[in-house]
């Protein structure tokens, strides 16, 4: 086969694929031997020669038997060989042709791609004119005439008698039934339906009542269903159906968890808003009321007369000691009739038949109780770590490392392109030894140029502290993070005694230093003994404890006892830190000043708050320090 050089170009593309597909790339070599050899019409021998000389014999021989698929070169020998024969030998030659060309398509998407659109359109006329012969046949089998479909068949149809003639035709009409059922057996037809002969028309679509396709008598016709065959809608298909089955499943369970969780016993009731009743105060309230206040301010004066009676006598601070001392509870010595943990089993120790201890024995199983265990309130909820805390030393050298490591990187992404190198650094000094001569030839420009570069790294590295720069908010959180301290783990307590707390200056400090160092506690002004308790953790207390005992300067305040056996006295205000400790949690909340005219009543408060041994501490020491005073 000879190709002209425009054919060849053609049919490139197609070839190298082919060439890549066996050798594993578009071999240039591989490629111009076949150029070579189309033009020139090598045989399949030759081609294989030429191929085994470059590559292994193996893909030389796939590499041919692919060539002999698409262009058949025994095919050219051949019609050497028959150009001397009639018009019905060149018909059937280019029928097999034709129906090679078909067969070899038809064996893969590889060789079909290899083929030109020349011999495409070649073999497309090819069908054609066979499928026109087929009809013309057809037509002449129907008619029942003795003149045959075409010419080429004429002279042996002459030839013939009746009967072979006959017989021909029954053979023809045989293939082509067969061929007609051969179509048609891949759709199944059951026992009832009648099967459905191929016509030119298209039936018409007959439902019955139940939704099934029937003929105009009334029997029920099968139709094909059409089914995915490539493997990718087979997988969609699959997917969408598995969806589909999913969905169905949680709605089901669901259905199923909302049915097994709803008690139909349950009645929910609607959420109406109730009207507000007008409240009237009971007859006699507020003269209830006023009767107290008169009985309060006559227990007042009564105690003011006996506590001037207890002074005259000398016992006034045992008095005052007795009154403070915690109150015993009355019944703390007496035995109980039966303990709690024995009450299930038996209702009393002195119920003995036959010496013995009657018991209930249906209250005794075979089950143990074990106490449910309670974390210590000083165990932290989650484990702490000790820090590691490096050395300048080490310190250093892992900053150096990591500069290492950073520059390395850069470096790497400016070998690769990613980044642009950076511009020399230039400076006034070493002007002249960077640019050289490029500095000698116009230095003003130059030393421009260097300033330029020196304010645009000035500007730089402004920029960059001013990005690192918090913000006042984050500058506020940082600093109340720094006050503020885990008191998970217990809370310190520190308890302050003052004889006076009128001044309104030294409130204010007190006061605003405990919530600014976020500080709980109460303060306390009562006459002769202020108290002031603040809880929070060490370094607050230690802040706090500078503040109360050194920074608020309380001589400077002059306070008047008020006694009514003797004169009025002046003396100096003080400040003493009764008692600090911990506590295994905070007992009161934010820092507040309350006044109370009774001991009593500040004492319930303390009580109140489960730490009424803080208030008997600083009441007596103050208690202790006046009869010392007398």
């Amino acid at each position: 086969m000879n190709l002209s050089k425009s054919e060849i170009e053609e049919l490139r593309p197609s070839l190298e694929k082919m060439v890549a597909r066996v050798v594993g790339t578009a071999d240039d070599k591989v490629m111009a031997i076949f150029e070579r050899g189309l033009n020139h019409g090598y045989d399949k021998e030759k081609f294989f020669k030429k191929l085994a000389s470059i590559t292994e014999e193996k893909k030389a021989m796939k590499l041919v038997d692919k060539l002999d698929t698409i262009f058949d070169f025994g095919r050219d020998s051949s019609k050497a060989k028959k150009r001397s024969n009639d018009d019905e030998g060149t018909r059937d030659n280019k029928k097999q042709k034709t129906d090679h060309q078909i067969s070899a398509s038809n064996n893969g998407s590889e060789i079909g791609a290899n083929l030109t659109s020349v011999q495409i359109k070649q073999m497309m006329e090819n069908a054609q004119k066979q499928i026109e012969e087929r009809k013309r046949k057809l037509e002449a089998m129907k008619l029942n005439s003795g003149i045959p479909p075409d010419n080429t068949d004429a002279s042996n149809v002459l030839d013939m008698n009746s009967d072979e003639r006959q017989r021909r035709i029954a053979e023809l009409q045989k293939q082509i039934q067969a061929k007609l059922a051969g179509t048609l057996s891949g759709i199944a037809t059951p026992s009832n339906a009648i099967p459905i002969k191929p016509s030119d028309k298209p039936r018409p679509l007959i439902l019955d009542s139940e939704g099934r396709t029937v003929d105009t008598s009334g029997r029920e016709i099968n139709i094909q269903t059409l089914t995915p065959t490539l493997k990718a809608n087979i997988r969609a298909k699959k997917k969408e159906n598995f969806k589909h089955q999913q969905a169905e499943k949680v709605a089901d369970e669901a259905r199923t968890a909302e049915l097994s969780y709803f008690d139909e016993r349950l009645a929910i009731k609607p959420a109406i808003r109730g009207k507000r009743a007008l409240r009237f105060h009971e007859p006699g309230k507020f003269e209830l009321m006023a009767e107290q206040m008169r009985m309060k301010a006559q227990m007042e004066k009564l105690q003011n007369e006996i506590s001037q009676i207890a002074r005259k006598t000398g016992i006034s601070s045992a008095t005052k000691l007795a009154l403070i001392a915690p109150k015993t509870d009355v019944h703390s010595d007496e035995v109980p009739h039966i303990e709690w943990w024995d009450s299930v089993i038996t209702d009393d120790y002195n119920k003995i038949i036959d010496k013995k201890i009657q018991i209930r024995t249906k209250a005794i199983t075979n089950l143990i109780e074990h106490p449910v265990q309670i974390r210590p309130m000083n165990e932290p909820l989650r484990s702490a770590y000790l820090p590691v805390f490096l050395t300048p030393k080490e310190r250093k050298k892992l900053r150096r490392q990591n500069r290492r490591e950073a520059w390395k990187e850069e470096q790497e992404k400016i070998r690769l392109g990613l980044i642009d190198p950076p511009e020399p650094k230039l400076k006034i000094s070493n002007l002249m030894r960077v640019l050289g001569t490029e500095a000698v030839q116009d230095p003003t420009k130059i030393e421009a140029h260097v300033r330029e570069q020196m304010l645009k790294r000035q500007k730089a590295h402004e920029e960059d502290n001013q990005s690192r720069k918090l913000t006042d908010e984050q500058r506020r959180e940082k600093k109340i993070k720094k006050l503020k301290e885990d008191t998970s783990m217990g809370v310190n307590v520190s308890v302050y005694r003052i004889k006076d707390l009128s001044n309104q200056a030294k409130k204010f400090k007190i006061e605003t230093n405990a919530k600014q160092l976020f500080m709980t506690g109460i303060v306390i002004i009562f006459r002769d003994c202020c108290v002031v308790v603040v809880e929070g953790g060490p370094k607050q207390q230690k802040k706090y404890r500078r503040l109360m005992m050194h920074r608020i300067k309380w001589e400077e305040d002059i306070v008047r006892t008020y006694d009514d056996t003797v004169d009025n006295k002046e003396e100096a205000n003080s400040c003493k830190l009764v008692w600090e400790g911990k506590a295994p949690k905070r007992s009161f909340g934010e820092i507040k000043f309350r006044q109370f005219p009774m001991e009593k009543s500040v004492r319930e408060l303390f009580q109140k708050h489960h730490c009424e041994h803080l208030w008997d501490l600083a009441y007596s020491g103050a208690v202790l320090e006046v009869s010392m005073d007398d």
